[in-house]
Order: structure tokens, then C-alpha cells, then sequence
């Protein structure tokens, strides 16, 4: 006797199958777009620059303290900042040094920003050598050389990807390409569209690069290809040594007009990836320069305000990171020439704004 042949399901079990089918997939559907969105919107950055110059700070307990406060005084984000050197301005050689951080001191810190909520752009920066003929990353060069400007981008892209590697890895929400690489940037830009679409396949998050305020902003033809535009607008705001703070509110219009244009020509959010004043007179002059002046907490206090005051309502202005905070909670404080804002009236300005709801 024949076997029968199984019954088929009734129509309504393949209606339900198929209807779970589609469920499915619009859900798959509906968490990619969601990513996508997620990825793509631009997140307002309340962030602080944490430096160090040595090999395993951040990986200590002073560190994991001063972290703390930073979180405390209000900030959102951080910016790692592992610096390699290479010798001369014309050098192809890229390498870490003893002030290098060391990879496990830098996962250590991220894990611990992680724990303070704090969100992590890493911002692999290169610098050169003491000692360098030219000391300023913004003229490396290789005049009429070819050749040597594949070599240095091929030791360039090996560093880079080495801290996309570990970005992608750590879950780091933000990733930099580059900081004031001036001729890099404005000469080569389809060795910088390749790069960063290396960096793509290797770290999935949003990309910046941040490039210095004295034309390079203005000239880099790239900023299509990543998240954010970001610039270190460290214009020098007046010639006087005490400005008040309506003063140097007042200098900053024309480099907002300014600012507001290239925004609108390159269609980005705009955030600042660098930007900090001394606590001594003059620091609102050429405020990237050593000054041996008097201290004066109140002027760092008065630049930070002019400041917030000017860009905190544009639309277009996704935040910034000053420079910088140190890895123990004591840096700073009232004799204190230097950048860091710790223990000075700026850090308690610092927090009232960034207690702010923007």
C-alpha cells in the first residue's frame, strides 16, 4: 500500500508564516535605519582634552581619581590624545617614544571613562621630535619629493590604523584622523580619501580631523568624506594683555562670521577638537604661545566665557574639548600659568555650562 502523502498546511498557518517573515525583516530593517540614524545625527560634545606624556600614567590611580573629577566638573566627553614623533620635518620614520602612552595604559583609561560615562574621541596626534629643526607638525614637507610623501603616508597610515584598530575594539565613540597637518592636508587630498577609507573598513564610529584655525580649516577639500568638520580655533582674539570680557566677546564676531560661512560651504557640524587659554596675561593674544607673564586665573576665566557665550547657541556647533586636564587631581590651582583649567576659576565656569541642557 502506497504511503500517503502528508497533508499540506492550511492557507491560515502559511498567512501567519508569512507574516511573521515580514515582521522580521521590517524589524531588521527598522534597527540598520536606526543605526544609521544613530551614527549619522550629530551628538553635542561637552568635552575635555586629558593629556599625558609618559608611558603608563593613565593607567594609575591618580589618573582613574582625576578622571573622576573631570566627570564631576561636568563633562561628557574625553579626548585621549597617544602622540608618536618623528625626527625631522622631513623624516619618513613614525614611531612611539617614552612619552607615548602605552596601549594598555590607554585601554585602561578609556574602561575607566567608560565607568564615569564619560564618551572617548581618540585622538591620535603626531608631533616632532625635541630637537627638530622645524618644530611644528603643520610644515612637515617634502619639497619636490614624491617618493618620500608616499613613504611618510604609508608610516602615517600604519599608525593611524594601529589606534582605529584599538578605537574599534574599546567601542570608542569617536575616532580623529589627523590634527594640523597643514601641508599634509591642503596638498594631498586623495591620499587623505584613501586613508580615511581605510580607517572605515577597520573603525565603524563617526571620523573628525582637526585642523589648525590660520587657513588650513579653510582649504581642505575632504571634509565630504568624514562626520565632522573640526578646527582648533586658537585666533588670537586682541593685542591687549587684559581684555574685559565684553572685549574679547566683541573679537570674536568676525571669526564667527567667517566660521558661519565655511560651515554652510561644507555642510558639517562643526566641533572644536581643540581650544584652551593660559591663566597669565596675554593669553588672549597668540594663545598657542609660551608666556612667562603674570598670573591671571580671572583672564582664562573671562576667554572660556567669551567663548561658550558665542558659540554655545549656534546650531551648526556640536561642542569642544579644551586643553586640557592632567592625571592627577592636583594640577593647576591659583600660581598656575599653564592651560588646564583644573583647581581655577575656569573649572568652576566650566561646569556651570556644561550643566546646561543644549
Amino acid at each position: 500500500m502506497a504511503a500517503r502523502k502528508p497533508k499540506p498546511p492550511p492557507r491560515t498557518l502559511w498567512a501567519l508564516l508569512l507574516l511573521l517573515l515580514l515582521m522580521a525583516g521590517a524589524a531588521f530593517v527598522a534597527v540598520h535605519v536606526l543605526k544609521t540614524v544613530a551614527k549619522a545625527r550629530p551628538q553635542f560634545q561637552k568635552g575635555m582634552t586629558y593629556a599625558t606624556w609618559t608611558q603608563e600614567a593613565l593607567g594609575s590611580g591618580a589618573s582613574d581619581t582625576s578622571l573622576q573629577r573631570l566627570a564631576e566638573a561636568g563633562a561628557e566627553w574625553v579626548a585621549f590624545v597617544p602622540t608618536w614623533y618623528q625626527p625631522q620635518y622631513n623624516s619618513t620614520e613614525i614611531a612611539p617614544t617614552g612619552k607615548t602612552p602605552s596601549d594598555e595604559s590607554l585601554r585602561h583609561a578609556i574602561d575607566r571613562a567608560r565607568q564615569l560615562r564619560l564618551k572617548v574621541m581618540l585622538k591620535p596626534q603626531l608631533d616632532l621630535s625635541e630637537g627638530a629643526e622645524i618644530n611644528w607638525r603643520g610644515e612637515i614637507d617634502f619639497p619636490g619629493d614624491p617618493a618620500g610623501w608616499r613613504s611618510w603616508f604609508e608610516s602615517y597610515g600604519r599608525f593611524l590604523l594601529h589606534y582605529a584598530a584599538l578605537a574599534q575594539a574599546q567601542r570608542v565613540e569617536l575616532f580623529c584622523v589627523g590634527t594640523e597637518l597643514m601641508t599634509a592636508s591642503v596638498w594631498h587630498e586623495a591620499q587623505w580619501r584613501d586613508l580615511i577609507a581605510r580607517v572605515r573598513k577597520v573603525y565603524q564610529g563617526p571620523l573628525t580631523y582637526a585642523a589648525n584655525w590660520n587657513e588650513e580649516y579653510a582649504l581642505i577639500k575632504f571634509w565630504d568624506a568624514l562626520d565632522y568638520a573640526g578646527i582648533d580655533p586658537y585666533f588670537p582674539l586682541t593685542d591687549e594683555d587684559r581684555p574685559t570680557l565684553e572685549e574679547l566677546k566683541a573679537a570674536w564676531q568676525p571669526h564667527l562670521a567667517e566660521l558661519i560661512r565655511w560651515q554652510q560651504a561644507v555642510d558639517k557640524p562643526v566641533i572644536f577638537t581643540e581650544i584652551g587659554y593660559k591663566s597669565v596675561q596675554g593669553a588672549a593674544r597668540a594663545p598657542w604661545e609660551d608666556l612667562s607673564g603674570p598670573v591671571d586665573l580671572e583672564l582664562q576665566r573671562d576667554c572660556y566665557q567669551a567663548l561658550l557665550e558665542t558659540f554655545w547657541p549656534q546650531p551648526w556647533f556640536s561642542g569642544l574639548y579644551w586643553w586640557h586636564w592632567g592625571t592627577h587631581e592636583r594640577m593647576g590651582g591659583e600660581h598656575h600659568r599653564g592651560f588646564t583649567p583644573q583647581n581655577k576659576p575656569a573649572e568652576e565656569l566650566l561646569t556651570a555650562w556644561y550643566r546646561k541642557r543644549r
